[in-house]
C-alpha cells in the first residue's frame, strides 16, 4: 500500500499550523500578554494549570530557562504533594481525576494564590471536569483567565462538567491551539489519525504570550524577572535572587 503518512507530511502539517497559529491567534497573544503584565506590574504571579499532556504547556509557562520567574504550576497531585489526599488518589483509571469537578477547589485553596494573580488553564478540549470547575473558581475570585485551548475540537465535545461549560466560555482570553477534533492529523489505513500536535502549538503560543509580555515590560523601563538556565554559569545565583523576591508563593517542586 502506498500511502506518505510519515515524517515529511507530519512536518508538513505542523508547519502549516504554526503559521495559521501565528498569524490567527496574534490579537489573542496581546490580549493575554496584557493581562499577564498588569498582574506583573501589581505584584501578581501567573498561575498556570493543566492536566495530562497539557501540564507540559504549565511547565512551558512556570519554572523554565527563558520564562517568567513570577510563574507557579499548579497540578492534580498537588492534593497529595500539599494536601492529605492519599496517594490512592492519583491512582485511578487514566482520565479519571481530571474529569472530577470536586479536585478543583482542593487545588485553589491548596495554591499560594493571591487576588491579583492571573490564571493560565491549558485543556485541548476543555472540557474535563477540573479545569471547567478550575475556570469557574478563578473567575469567582475575581482572576483574570486566560484558556489555552482548541476551539474546535471543544466545540465539537459535549462538556463533562455538571454545568454544561467549557473552559472557552469562562475565559477573558482565548488562545486557540488551531488543534483538530482528536488532536492527530495524520490518517490510517483503518480510517483512525495519528500524529498529535496540540502540544507544539500550544507550547508556541506560550512561548508567543511570554515574548510579548517581555516586549511590554522593556518598552515600559521595566527589567523582567526572567529565569536564566541553571546549567549556564552564573544562573542558580541569578534565579535565586529572583525566586527570593517571591518567597512562599512559587512552588519549584515535582
Amino acid at each position: 500500500m502506498d500511502i506518505n503518512i510519515g515524517a515529511a507530511e507530519y512536518v508538513h502539517e505542523v508547519k502549516a499550523l504554526v503559521d495559521e497559529v501565528s498569524r490567527s491567534q496574534e490579537s489573542a497573544v496581546r490580549d493575554a500578554a496584557a493581562l499577564m503584565v498588569t498582574s506583573l506590574l501589581d505584584d501578581g504571579v501567573i498561575q498556570a494549570f493543566g492536566s495530562g499532556h497539557s501540564e507540559a504547556i504549565a511547565m512551558e509557562i512556570a519554572g523554565r530557562a527563558g520564562g517568567l520567574v513570577p510563574s507557579n504550576r499548579l497540578a492534580l497531585r498537588d492534593v497529595v504533594l500539599y494536601g492529605d489526599a492519599p496517594v490512592g488518589t492519583l491512582l485511578g483509571a487514566p482520565g479519571e481525576l481530571e474529569r472530577d469537578p470536586s479536585v478543583a477547589r482542593r487545588i485553589y485553596d491548596l495554591a499560594p494564590v493571591r487576588p491579583q494573580d492571573v490564571f493560565v488553564l491549558i485543556s485541548s478540549s476543555g472540557v474535563n471536569g477540573s479545569v471547567v470547575e478550575l475556570a469557574s473558581i478563578v473567575k469567582e475570585r475575581g482572576h483574570g483567565l486566560i484558556a489555552l485551548t482548541s476551539v474546535r475540537h471543544s466545540t465539537e465535545m459535549t462538556s463533562r462538567h455538571p454545568s454544561g461549560r467549557k473552559l472557552l466560555d469562562l475565559a477573558d482570553v482565548v488562545l486557540d491551539n488551531r488543534a483538530p477534533y482528536g488532536d492527530a492529523v495524520l490518517p490510517l489505513p483503518d480510517g483512525g489519525t495519528f500524529g498529535a500536535v496540540s502540544t507544539i502549538t500550544s507550547a508556541l503560543l506560550a512561548q508567543m504570550v511570554v515574548a510579548e509580555v517581555v516586549r511590554t515590560l522593556i518598552e515600559a523601563g521595566h527589567t523582567p524577572p526572567i529565569y536564566r538556565s541553571a546549567n549556564v554559569t552564573g544562573g542558580d545565583e541569578h534565579n535565586r535572587v529572583l525566586e527570593n523576591r517571591y518567597a512562599g508563593r512559587i512552588r519549584r517542586g515535582a
